[in-house]
């Protein structure tokens, strides 16, 4: 073996920043931790703090504690067998906290393949296979190409929002919703805790309206709309421009694959979407069955990799813009906002994905933010732990809803108005279910009424078949049902069956004849609405495939289907 170059000088943090950077060590062994330190100090002491600690929960404390100073962090190493909290459990939550800093997982030989499982699962950058010795051929040439990665990354420190509200408020429901699928980081404070007081009684309010978000840079919102909280915390909102060469509608799978495929192949590319992008997917805690991802991955970790991806590539990502109506105007397509402004475009792709359908029991619409929620498992899983758990749908969104509360709840109870889960859950998700002891299967089940004086109490439950009704104690229940396309706010502009899914292609010439207003001498390409320069890819089509991998397909087909339109304009 060629012996490395021993390096006598590590990677030094700008001179400008005021804040020593800091490197985090964990590991439950007190004698390798020391060993880690010394080693971290020796070489690297002069520019960096080294901070270690001898679990992960102390290690995730600890790192709290300097996102709140502000100190950045550069690496954090982790090793892989530990009690509580294993490495791998451990740099997933770090990650929340330091998304920027390096990964790096110490793992004996035997624990090799999970190592390479934490690549997938927590975006590992590295893993070291202890002992290292000597280090200054195996850990030193490691940590200075990871710093000096970090060094050329964004590593400054992302202030925080802060967000004081109410456990069964629905607008702070709403607000933690709408910041976590934007991917803004912030920390909650509830109004009875010390802590979330003392931030009211800085922003000046009382408590009484709710809730309060304090930017990062000091401004404090009260029960702020979309649009406005978008604006103050970094979104984008406003178009650069007026005319683009394809506008997408829709911020789910299909639409940011429209979106990366789009721009990338050098087509001016503007995504609008009205909320948060991922659609519902993006709500997903673990999406098993998406190719490459063989451990599976969060619908929030794909969500943020495909926005990053697009923007990347030089797309515009808009957030909180509602869009109100599609024209044709000559060779432009354009689309209009609520606020009365307009784009145009010569194509728009539209993926404008579904929603669930509204649960109509009795008392749901009262109690809907308050302990009914519709999808929201995400962010509302922290204050489900040790409680018992409804959640109604049998689909694969109900059924990864349940496999990640069943984590920490007492109980999940899934209600299902169907004979069984084969006929809309995949067969992988079944297996998981039928496993999990703390999961109960309740079929041919469906809420008749939910009950409570500001939240949720009490659930009545009704068999269908013999209408027998029962009364259960219940504070949370997640709604998965059903389907309902984004498309009333197209109007005629587009054909749509009688569900209001989008018809284009084979679907428009079943007859053999062109749809009515088609102008053009050729049949409307595959995913080409009765509009020619106007596409749909995503669940929003007719007789579409309702899985995500198909939706990125559709999305990347659709732009493929503009070049030709394009070239033959």
């Amino acid at each position: 073996m060629t012996e490395a170059a021993p390096r006598t000088q590590a990677p030094m943090t700008p001179a400008a920043e005021a804040t020593r950077t800091v490197i985090l060590t964990v590991d439950d062994d007190p004698g390798v931790s020391r060993a880690v330190a010394r080693d971290l100090r020796r070489r690297y002491g002069a520019a960096y703090r080294i901070v270690r600690a001898e679990s992960g929960p102390s290690a995730l404390e600890a790192l709290r504690e300097l996102k709140l100073r502000g100190d950045p962090v550069a690496v954090i190493l982790a090793d892989y067998r530990m009690p509580r909290m294993n490495g791998i459990e451990f740099l997933e939550q770090a990650l929340d906290v330091y998304p920027g800093a390096r990964r790096v997982l110490l793992t004996a030989y035997a624990d090799t393949n999970a190592a390479i499982d934490a690549i997938n699962v927590v975006d590992l950058d590295h893993y070291l296979l202890k002992p290292w010795d000597p280090p200054e051929e195996k850990l030193y040439p490691v940590l200075d190409d990871l710093l000096q990665a970090w060094l050329r990354s964004d590593h400054r420190p992302v202030p925080s929002t802060k967000v004081v509200g109410h456990r069964w408020s629905a607008r702070s429901s709403d607000v933690r919703e709408f910041l976590a699928r934007n991917q803004v980081p912030y920390r909650w404070y509830s109004v009875d805790e010390p802590e979330g007081q003392r931030l009211l009684s800085a922003a000046g309010q009382d408590g009484q309206r709710l809730p309060v978000v304090v930017t990062p840079d000091g401004a404090a919102l009260v029960e702020p709309e979309a649009p406005e909280l978008a604006a103050r915390v970094g979104l984008a909102t406003t178009p650069t421009a007026d005319f683009y060469d394809l506008v997408v509608i829709g911020g789910g799978p299909a639409g940011l694959g429209a979106a990366v495929y789009g721009a990338s192949e050098g087509l001016r590319t503007v995504l609008v979407e009205r909320s948060a992008t991922g659609g519902q997917a993006g709500q997903s805690s673990r999406i098993e069955n998406y190719l490459g991802f063989p451990d599976g991955v969060s619908g929030a970790q794909l969500t943020d990799r495909a926005r990053r991806q697009a923007s990347r590539f030089g797309a515009e990502l808009l957030t909180t813009r509602e869009v109100t109506g599609l024209e044709t105007c000559g060779a432009a397509r354009v689309v209009r906002f609520a606020d009365g402004t307009a784009i145009a475009a010569h194509s728009v792709i539209l993926a404008t994905g579904v929603q669930y359908r509204q649960l109509e029991a009795r008392g749901c619409t009262d109690l809907t933010g308050c302990g009914v929620y519709y999808g929201s498992a995400l962010t509302e899983a922290a204050g489900c732990q040790g409680q018992d758990v409804y959640i109604v749908g049998g689909a694969n969104s109900a059924g990864q809803a349940a496999m990640y509360l069943a984590r920490g709840a007492k109980s999940v109870t899934l209600l299902v108005r169907g004979a069984d889960l084969s006929a809309s859950m995949s067969y992988y998700l079944i297996q998981q279910i039928d496993e999990a002891p703390n999961i109960r299967v309740r079929c041919r089940t469906v809420v008749d009424a939910a009950h409570g004086a500001g939240h949720l109490e009490q659930l009545t439950l009704r068999h269908t078949e013999t209408g027998e009704t029962e009364r259960v104690d219940a504070q949370w229940m997640f709604v998965f049902i059903g389907a309902a396309p984004l498309t009333d706010w197209l109007g005629e502009s587009v054909l749509r069956d009688e569900r209001g899914f989008i018809l284009a292609g084979p679907d428009l010439t079943a007859d053999g004849r062109p749809p009515a207003g088609w102008e053009l001498d050729r049949p409307p390409y595959h995913l080409e609405t009765s509009v020619p320069g106007v596409f749909v890819a995503g669940d929003a089509r007719a007789e579409s495939a309702k899985r995500v991998a198909s939706a990125v397909g559709e999305g990347a087909m659709a732009v493929m289907l503009v070049h030709r339109y394009l070239e033959q304009s």
